[in-house]
């Protein structure tokens, strides 16, 4: 019962990306051409709520749905790998149009050639798995 939750959640969320046209290639593009604040008003927004629940839920000691706690690991500070990560991540987001949360709304829309997108995530996350041990961490 409670996937069935999870999916409606899902779906919600997508409807939502959608029409607010957060999946948009073209909105993306956009963005990245500096042309409209649309897209990074919704990036900051996100960034704003996700700031303020993270600091409810350490000063609050919320727990999760199955009543288990919830432990934020700190990150380890290192300019250099973010630095690095974030411009191969921003690469692929400009190149592909999307970033890994819409590709599944732009499938679920009928933009099937999104599948190859998909695809190659998943076959770089599968690459990833396998190189991380050689990887600067």
């Amino acid at each position: 019962m409670r996937n069935i939750v999870y999916i409606f959640i899902g779906v919600f969320f997508g409807i939502i990306m959608y029409k607010s046209e957060a999946a948009s290639w073209f909105r993306i593009y956009e963005m990245f051409r500096f042309e409209s604040f649309h897209m990074y008003g919704i990036i900051g927004t996100a960034l704003g709520f996700g700031i303020l629940f993270i600091q409810l839920i350490k000063r609050y000691n919320i727990k999760s749905f199955d009543d288990q706690p919830i432990v934020i690991v700190d990150k380890e500070k290192s300019v250099y790998r973010y630095l690095i990560g974030g411009i191969i991540f921003g690469l692929g987001w400009a190149l592909a149009g999307s970033c890994p949360g819409p590709i599944f709304v732009l499938i679920g829309a009928g933009f099937l050639p999104i599948i190859i997108v998909l695809l190659s995530a998943i076959l770089g996350t599968f690459l990833y798995g396998l190189l991380k041990d050689k990887l600067p961490h």
